[in-house]
């Protein structure tokens, strides 16, 4: 096992070791941006795993809606079909999004539903959070999950309670934004860094040969788009979206508890430090014993407890020396040396990032 993390760490490190990366997967550019959309649509043509109507009378409601929109008057009528499904429905609308242009959408049960495979979704509105529709869905759902059940057992693969719609809704409205029109643009840094953001800035003056960028603060450089001396704002950050910038990247430790996952950067640093590592097992068994009267004599059965307790002591690592590591490969064979499974090792990592010598930032998950 300490092997395998080793390797793991060793692999992880030099994935992540600092490379040339384009400015456009550094950061974004002020005011180009997408947008949320959500709406509340339905679902027909399930197979008899739509809502129950009892349970979500909500469903009920949109579909009277929907048919007296159509036309069909359906007051007072009581509605008992199980191939209809609410669902939300959500989507991201692209910055310069055009009228007619199409996007995907998301589709997500709220009542009952057993399942969304092989629905159709009927027109739905979607809204953005002016209050404004800004498209509209409709399609057949792409649901990835399985069900199978019947009168003893049931399974179910994935989750066919969620589906997609590949370019399943229209774009009705587009999002007003006057790119050509801006004089200077901010750069903002997805992971904000002193370091980066000064690479960032001396990489774009570099491209055009004089001061055209200002660094603001970590998060934010100034791009002066009359400077560039070209024709539009659009030329000037297709010209610089594309630069290479080495970032710098903080020191971090993630640990996932639920999968056992530890990942460390090649910046992380741990200073001397013992470490001693054991533990404690309780053991208790219950073994009740049954107790009867005397033949031919009056009384009834009774069960006598009967407990066992016992507690074990592991051996434990003893008290070991993790030297201070000046590079990754020296910090795992460090930690390594104690001998002790992953989970342990998850154990130790937060108790020496406890006593002050883990110098990275421990994220858990």
């Amino acid at each position: 096992m300490r092997f395998a993390l080793a390797f793991l760490l060793l692999l992880v490190a030099q994935g992540i070791s600092a490379a040339p990366v384009r400015i456009k997967d550094l950061a974004e550019f002020d005011g180009v941006r997408g947008n949320d959309l959500v709406g509340y649509g339905l679902v027909v043509g399930l197979n008899g795993t739509g809502d129950g109507i009892r349970n979500a009378p909500f469903t009920e409601e949109i579909m009277s809606n929907l048919l007296e929109r159509m036309g069909v008057n359906v007051t007072g009528e009581q509605f008992r079909p199980k191939n209809v499904a609410a669902v939300l429905v959500t989507a991201a609308l692209p910055p310069f999004a055009r009228a007619g242009s199409r996007i995907d959408v998301t589709v997500s049960a709220i009542g009952d539903a057993k399942s969304l495979l092989g629905g159709t979704l009927v027109m739905t509105p979607l809204n953005a959070a002016d209050g404004q529709i800004y498209a509209v869905a409709q399609g057949a759902i792409v649901a990835g999950g399985a069900e199978a059940e019947g009168d003893g057992a049931k399974v179910v693969q994935g989750v066919p309670t969620a589906g997609f719609i590949p370019l399943g809704a229209r774009v009705e409205r587009e999002v007003e934004f006057e790119l050509a029109s801006l004089s200077t643009i901010r750069i903002a840094l997805r992971t904000p860094d002193f370091t980066t953001a000064e690479r960032i800035e001396a990489a774009v003056n570099g491209e055009f040969g004089r001061p055209v960028a200002v660094m603001v603060d970590p998060g934010t450089v100034t791009l002066d788009i009359g400077s560039t001396g070209l024709r539009s704002t659009a030329h000037a950050l297709g010209r610089i979206e594309n630069l290479l910038v080495e970032p710098e990247r903080r020191a971090r430790v993630v640990v996932d508890q639920r999968s056992g996952t530890i990942v460390m950067g090649e910046d992380v640093r741990i200073s001397r430090v013992a470490v001693s590592q054991g533990g404690l097992t309780l053991r208790i068994e219950e073994a009740p014993v049954a107790v009867q009267p005397n033949p031919f004599s009056e009384g009834e059965t009774i069960l006598v407890p009967r407990t066992r307790a016992a507690i074990e002591e592991e051996a434990g690592t003893g008290l070991a020396e993790v030297a201070a590591g000046s590079s990754l490969s020296e910090v795992v064979a460090g930690l390594n040396a104690l001998g002790v499974s992953t989970r342990d090792m998850i154990d130790i990592l937060k108790s020496i990032h406890a006593a002050g010598a883990l110098h990275a930032d421990f994220i858990v998950q």
